[in-house]
């Protein structure tokens, strides 16, 4: 195969799938990642070479404890813009296979290479050529080109150019003794998996029939899923205008398109005049289970990015009040509003406090809690890495409180809806059934556990809903 030394690699992929999902702080508390700017080398920036330590960069970001888009961004803040798309697809790539890239990277060294960018240039690399996950778009690459510009990638970095032909012997052994090295690195969870030993521990005791396949479809790159704006367009009228502009989608829900090749947001038909939103499938049932109607006061808490918040906003004309505890997150549900020309009061408070609430009840409440995120992880990889296994009873306990206080908003008669993008039960269902308890509120249908799905039918996120009704007085 000719080498093909300049990228070529589309970004759309990995760009739309950030986009799509609503991620909590991943981070561990106890973890303060030490933020270096990325260097900039003597490298083309359409270099594979390039992009590879731009990437390991932020792989070793997030190694330190930081989330991937947070480091992306600050990464991305110093490369060529023409760079950037391929540098994100790189870092979700390399996310989705640490698991595998750290056993065989100890498998082939007496001791982790340092410093911890060298270990993260391994790995990007290491997943380039290790193996291609089920639903990863293979790289435009050979073995040996890989090779040669990860070696570039460390000659031109000062920290790592003593290291380069070290990088050159690694990446150079995996391809003598590959089909060796793979076979005894699959006896390790982590390297068949791709999940932290706990994760794994965890998945099969809740999900003993299932947990190998939510762990698979973990692992494939997440779908562009679009959300049709029933205000402006239906389903059926949507695909027609795709299929016009010969951009192939199929039907997965009442509002949901998936596109059949993501692509940037910019040349997705009707989306600069809100006619669409991204969001994924599962999230999309959200709003159509408070059943809105013209009038109400709604309050959607922990709101941001606002996906919820334009889809309530939707489906009728309400008071809507949107409440997030990130200030810095409030302009991304103002943005994403103006775009669908509609309009909430934006309120920068904790879910968890009463002070910024005028004391009038509301018919609707939803309560998109914080969690582990353990349900999104094919859209956010790096999360499987910072989490805990104590962090679920954690975020639990805070989510508890969430909504308990936000119960006491609700008015007689009106329905509060329990949202997690979680997988683990006491996050989820074990939740739902102790504030049922609590409360004596009634419980109404809703989808309880939805397990994260690829299909030709169904193709969403793992996420948990409980609905509850406040009795009238």
């Amino acid at each position: 195969m000719q080498k093909r030394p300049v990228l070529s690699i589309k970004p759309a992929a990995a760009r739309s799938a950030a986009a799509a999902g609503k991620v909590k702080p991943a981070a561990h508390p106890a973890v303060k990642p030490v933020l270096q700017p990325f260097y900039k080398p003597d490298l083309k920036p359409d270099s594979l070479a390039y992009c590879l330590l731009a990437a390991a960069n932020a792989v070793s970001q997030v190694k330190a404890g930081a989330a991937l888009p947070q480091a992306l961004s600050k990464v991305q803040i110093a490369v060529a813009p023409q760079a950037r798309g391929a540098i994100q697809d790189l870092s979700y790539r390399a996310m989705r296979q640490l698991g595998r890239t750290q056993v065989l990277i100890g498998l082939m060294t007496s001791k982790a290479p340092e410093p911890a960018m060298l270990h993260a240039l391994l790995c990007c690399a290491l997943a380039l050529i290790a193996n291609v996950e089920e639903g990863e778009a293979a790289m435009p690459y050979d073995d040996f080109t890989v090779v040669d510009q990860a070696v570039s990638a460390a000659a031109a970095h000062p920290d790592l150019a003593h290291a380069k032909g070290m990088v050159n012997a690694v990446l150079r052994r995996f391809l003598r003794e590959r089909e060796a090295l793979l076979e005894t690195a699959m006896l390790q969870a982590e390297a068949k998996w791709n999940y932290p030993q706990w994760w794994i521990g965890a998945m099969q005791a809740a999900y003993p029939q299932q947990w190998q396949h939510i762990l698979a479809v973990g692992n494939a790159a997440p779908p562009l899923t679009l959300r049709v704006n029933c205000r402006r367009s239906s389903v059926a009228d949507y695909l027609a205008r795709l299929a016009a502009a010969g951009m192939a989608a199929t039907e997965i829900g009442p509002y949901a398109v998936r596109l059949a090749q993501p692509v940037a947001v910019n040349l997705i038909p009707g989306f600069d005049d809100g006619v669409v939103s991204v969001q994924d499938a599962g999230a999309q049932l959200a709003a159509p289970l408070l059943d809105v109607r013209d009038g109400m006061r709604v309050l959607d808490a922990c709101a941001a990015p606002g996906g919820k918040s334009g889809h309530l906003l939707e489906l009728a004309d309400i008071a809507l009040t949107a409440i997030d505890s990130d200030r810095k997150r409030l302009p991304r549900i103002a943005e994403n509003l103006e775009r669908l020309q509609l309009k909430a009061t934006l309120k920068a408070f904790d879910a968890q406090s009463k002070v910024w609430w005028d004391g009038q009840l509301f018919d609707r409440i939803l309560a998109d809690v914080p969690c582990t995120a353990s349900g999104i992880v094919r859209r956010h990889p790096d999360i499987r890495w910072l989490r805990r296994k104590g962090d679920a009873l954690q975020l639990a306990a805070v989510s508890a409180k969430i909504l308990d206080n936000l119960w006491q908003m609700l008015a007689p008669g009106g329905k509060l809806l329990f949202v997690t993008c979680s997988l683990w039960p006491q996050e989820s269902e074990a939740q739902a059934a102790a504030f049922a308890v609590r409360s004596g509120a009634q419980r109404l249908a809703a989808p309880g556990q939805l397990m994260p799905e690829s299909d030709a039918q169904h193709d969403h996120d793992g996420l948990f809903y409980a609905l509850f009704q406040k009795n009238a007085d």
